[in-house]
Formats: structure tokens, sequence, C-alpha cells
């Protein structure tokens, strides 16, 4: 199945709101459809989050596409390593009933990326996410940054996990909700296995860009 891979500022972030991108995504409904198959219309849409967080983040994202009538599946990615991530996120896109457009936060990019070639999978989106190419991971993608880039305040690892400095991370990954949300997020971090931030794509499903 031919896929329709949208990737805005790969190598860096995307710097508009998940809902926007996704509003402004979906909107284009039959028009985006067409591109990935003539006789097919795709309403199936798996989300997959990012590090440092679960799946709930989604939850604004997730009611507007319900609202518009499409079958919404978020993916809990362990994030431990990347092979677990990938094959969770496997069995989500089989569990679908036709194909899919595969969505990816932050670290979910690089998910999307290793799953996206994925026979069911019909279009990839990525939300302030890394689009890594091959033998690239989330890790050398923040370390060979570009210039200027922000570096996110990750902390050294603790017994293989990483977490973001509490005091810095509404700015670095909270900066579009409340305060009180951002602080929320800040001590609810979910561990990030170092082996997941040091996975690297073995075979990218985004083309040559």
């Amino acid at each position: 199945m031919k896929q329709n891979t949208m990737a805005i500022d790969v190598r860096t972030r995307i710097i508009y709101s998940a809902l926007t991108i996704m509003t402004v995504m979906f909107s284009m409904g039959k028009d985006l459809m067409a591109q990935t198959n003539t006789s097919t219309v795709v309403k199936n849409i798996v989300l997959v989050h990012g590090g440092l967080v679960d799946g709930s983040g989604w939850k604004g994202v997730y009611k507007a596409l319900k609202k518009d009538g499409y079958t919404v599946a978020i993916v809990q990615i362990p994030t431990i390593s990347l092979a677990e991530d990938v094959a969770v996120t496997k069995r989500a896109i089989a569990a679908q009933n036709g194909p899919v457009i595969l969505v990816g936060h932050s670290y979910g990019g690089v998910v999307i990326t290793e799953v996206g070639n994925d026979p069911k999978v019909a279009g990839l989106v990525y939300v302030s996410a890394f689009a890594p190419d091959k033998g690239e991971s989330a890790a050398s993608l923040i370390k060979n940054a570009p210039q200027g880039a922000p570096v996110p305040p990750i902390l050294p690892p603790q017994d293989g996990y990483l977490f973001l400095d509490k005091a810095k991370f509404p700015a670095a990954f909270a900066a579009d909700v409340s305060p009180d949300v951002a602080s929320f997020m800040a001590d609810s971090q979910v561990p990030w296995g170092v082996e997941a931030l040091s996975g690297a794509i073995t075979q990218p499903a985004l083309p040559e860009i």
C-alpha cells in the first residue's frame, strides 16, 4: 500500500500543537485518503505517545477525532526498548479492521518510523516528533541536533531509565498546557528506558527527503 508521509521539520520539532496539526491533517478528509488508495477511505487512527508520558496526553486529539467519526486507538507503549514499543504498536495496528494512519509524538516518531512499513499503514503523521533515518535513534538526533535547537533537560540515567528535570519540564515538554497540568506531568513522569532512547532504526518507512 502506498504511504502518504506527512513530516514537518524532520530533524527538529514541529512548532504546532498536536491538536492543531491533527485538525489540519484530517480536515483534508477524502482528499488525503485518495492519495493513499483511491478505493479506500482510511478511518482508523493509531496514536503513539512519546517518552516520559503515557497515552492520556492524546485525550484532546482523541475526542476531536472521535467526534469526526474516526476509529481511534491509543497505544500504551512501555518505552523500555524500541523493540518492545514496535511490537506493542504492531499489535494495535493488527487489531484495526482496515488501513490505518499512524501518528507519533516526540519519541513516538521513532516508533512509527520503524513500524510504518507494516502493510496496513497508509500514512504517517509526525507531531513534534523525531523522524530518524536508517541507523539513527532519538539519542543520536539529540546529540547531533542543529545549532540552536532546544536540548531536552534529560537528567543522568537512574538504573537504566531517564527523566527530565522537573523544574525545566514545563518549558521543555508542556509549554502549551496550563501550569497545573504541566506540574502534574512533571511529577508523574513515566521512566524512559535508555535502551529505547538509543534504539536505532533498521528500515525507515520515511521516503528519502
